[in-house]
């Protein structure tokens, strides 16, 4: 599933390819929201934002269109009606200049502005970690907050009612760089932890986003780089790579399956 760092870097793409531009052409997949096809129509896009890992885009017509990716949803910005060669299904097109097209997502709606502070997903994001104004200090007063401190660091970095934009590879990265055990919970972290975790999470999201999703130590990316390894090696300090030697300290890195999900870590750097 694609982490806020990924929506965030397809809202950056669309909004330079459509924000301002006015929609010549509206698709929708799904037939309850044929309807509405015709009021984009002549209507510019004025903004594309995210929340979490949700996408609002808002239109001059003072409507809204909300999508989700979901686990497969992706999004193409292409020269004006040129389509990918896919096997994915287009649930929805946009034309101005260029055409924006989301693929294989399902959850995509129209909403008023009166919609978006009671939207069950976006009302539910009370702190979005690539929000800029949001600070080290407000992440450690969430996980003190006694609604979430007895929760396992895991199953808490995946709650979007937590921390909005966070997800699999996302958690498994803010606990190493943090270097805490993965099955504590804050209330078993200590003050200094509490402040590495935190800081971690601003991090590790910031750096995801800026470089396209590597989350290891940039200058041990660029060496093995240039060393010729292929991204899919350097790009994580711990994320998938189980069995293979930590970069810090060439401990096997370790694969557990905690809250459904796909967690790694390594057992020195981040012993109990």
């Amino acid at each position: 599933m694609p982490e806020g760092p990924e929506i965030r870097q397809a809202a950056d793409q669309l909004a330079a390819a459509l924000v301002n531009q006015r929609v010549t052409e509206m698709f929708f997949a799904f037939e309850h929201l044929k309807p509405y096809e015709a009021e984009f129509i002549g209507n510019c896009v004025t903004a594309v934002r995210t929340r979490g890992k949700g996408m609002v885009m808002s239109f001059s017509n003072q409507l809204y269109i909300y999508s989700h990716n979901q686990l497969y949803g992706r999004w193409y910005v292409r020269k004006l009606h040129s389509y990918p060669q896919t096997n994915r299904q287009l649930r929805l097109a946009i034309h101005a200049k260029k055409s924006a097209l989301l693929y294989s997502a399902s959850d995509i709606e129209v909403l008023q502005h009166s919609d978006l502070a009671t939207h069950p997903f976006l009302s539910r994001i009370e702190l979005d970690v690539l929000d800029e104004a949001v600070t080290v200090e407000q992440i450690a007063q969430r996980f003190r907050d006694k609604r979430f401190y007895r929760r396992q660091l895991p199953i808490l970095l995946l709650d979007q009612h937590f921390l909005g934009g966070l997800g699999n590879y996302l958690r498994s990265e803010i606990l190493f760089v943090a270097k805490v055990f993965p099955t504590l919970r804050p209330v078993d972290c200590s003050d200094q932890q509490i402040e590495a975790l935190s800081q971690a999470v601003l991090s590790v999201t910031q750096q995801s986003y800026q470089t396209k999703g590597i989350t290891n130590d940039l200058d041990i990316a660029m060496r093995l780089k240039t060393q010729g390894y292929k991204r899919g090696y350097y790009r994580h300090y711990v994320f998938n790579r189980d069995n293979q030697p930590c970069f810090v300290c060439g401990t096997s890195i370790v694969k557990e399956i905690l809250g459904g999900r796909r967690l790694y870590y390594c057992p020195h750097c981040q012993a109990k």
